[in-house]
């Protein structure tokens, strides 16, 4: 297969010298210009592995779905950039494009909403796992819990048309669930979906609406809801996706695979990033008063002080992201009529920082966290949802790679190895003579 259709190619070889022997190791090239050494056969060739601690060099596949340079502030899915999918695109047609590797056709994005939207609704046995779940739980492992209990309730999958059937059942009842596990955590009646609503309609209609009292959800922040979905699709080889290759890789079920990439997302160093920014400004506006005095506080070896929201572990220039986010964000204030005093200590951060030379030999740019919470918090989402949102967002993502990893011919379950750095073998002594 040539490497215009996608397919990484050997380019070179590179040579490792262990013990006064040489041996070649393959280079292979993404479509990208992306280079690795194959060490598929490392250990068989040479008796050693690499430790690589965190995989921040090791690539644990070859994947044709997102593409990302972290020194160019780039990001494609399926090489479309995130720029014009944000821009143009909805969340469920960027879904489809995940999944299948191309856009949709006008009949089968039609279809497929249509499919979503008729499988939104929750089994009414489904529905009483909430109301065993204390109402002061964080809505992660709630979610998380949920997602995996759809098991129970629905066969594994094991065909191409049952894997298509439990993808759209999926993307279809994570809103519904999210908002189950949010009116739970309140107290309030769960709210059924409405199959006359859009996607991110329907769920703000769940969140918000209650029984006697008439709803209509904002387009203008069903359409911001919907870009954050776009933006948080996928990211590449990211703690959660790993997660979710490492448990698929096992066979284990689809519902428990993403449920585990639920739970890895739920860190506070993973999906908690804008929760960490939403409380960073808030600090802001109620302790230092000024942007300006909290970086002082930021450079200043003596304190403690963090700031959030800036930096990434791919992107060393600004991240695309927070480019599309910064001005939905004005927009969604500006609709809402909330506060700006937050939106204004965030650009005063970001005017700061870009044009100071501590920040900027530090390559800290804003990303996709920085402006998130800002608009989810102008939305009315609580911040323990914030990570819920996020779970919804990165969902095809996780499929997607979950389907390309089951179809990989090189597939093969994940299995690190270690360095031990234990006790040599020692003798058992009795309890009573140690």
């Amino acid at each position: 297969m040539s490497k215009s259709s996608g397919e990484a190619t050997a380019s070179d070889t590179a040579q490792l010298t262990i013990d006064g022997k040489t041996f070649d190791l393959p280079i292979i090239e993404g479509t990208e210009g992306e280079r690795g050494i194959d060490i598929r056969k490392l250990r068989s060739q040479t008796g050693v592995i690499t430790l690589d601690a965190g995989f921040a060099n090791t690539g644990a596949c070859k994947s044709a779905i997102t593409f990302i340079d972290g020194e160019k502030g780039i990001l494609r899915y399926r090489g479309y950039p995130i720029e014009q999918l944000a821009q143009h695109s909805t969340f469920l047609e960027v879904s489809w494009l995940l999944l299948h590797g191309e856009l949709p056709s006008k009949a089968e994005l039609e279809e497929f909403t249509r499919e979503v939207t008729l499988h939104t609704m929750l089994h009414e046995d489904y529905r009483r796992l909430f109301d065993f779940m204390p109402k002061s739980s964080h809505p992660m492992p709630v979610a998380a819990a949920a997602v995996a209990a759809l098991s129970t309730f629905y066969p594994e999958p094991d065909t191409d048309d049952r894997i298509f059937r439990a993808t759209v059942r999926l993307l279809a009842k994570m809103p519904t669930i999210a908002a189950c596990a949010y009116k739970h955590s309140i107290g309030q009646p769960s709210m059924y979906p409405r199959n006359d609503l859009d996607y991110c309609s329907n769920f703000l209609q769940m969140m918000y609406a209650v029984p006697c009292e008439e709803y209509t959800p904002d387009p203008v922040v069903a359409r911001a809801l919907d870009q954050l979905l776009i933006l948080h699709a996928d990211h590449e080889q990211n703690c959660s996706t790993s997660t979710v290759r490492m448990v698929g890789s096992s066979h284990a079920s689809l519902y428990a695979t993403i449920a585990s990439g639920i739970s890895a997302l739920w860190g506070p160093l993973h999906g908690g990033a804008n929760q960490k920014v939403i409380e960073m400004l808030e600090r802001i506006a109620v302790e230092e008063g000024s942007a300006d005095e909290f970086l002082r506080k930021a450079k200043d070896k003596n304190e403690t002080t963090r700031l959030m929201g800036f930096g990434h572990r791919v992107y060393k220039s600004y991240d695309p992201r927070a480019k599309i986010l910064k001005q939905t964000c004005a927009d969604v204030l500006s609709r809402v009529g909330g506060s700006s005093r937050l939106l204004e200590i965030a650009q005063r951060l970001e005017e700061i920082a870009l044009s100071d030379d501590y920040f900027i030999e530090r390559k800290l740019f804003p990303n996709v966290d920085f402006y998130s919470g800002v608009i989810y918090q102008a939305i009315g989402i609580p911040v323990n949802m914030f990570t819920v949102m996020f779970t919804m967002g990165r969902l095809p993502g996780w499929i997607a790679q979950w389907l390309e990893m089951r179809h990989d011919p090189d597939f093969r379950i994940g299995r690190p190895r270690q360095i031990y750095t234990g006790e040599l073998m020692r003798d058992y002594v009795a309890a009573d003579k140690r």
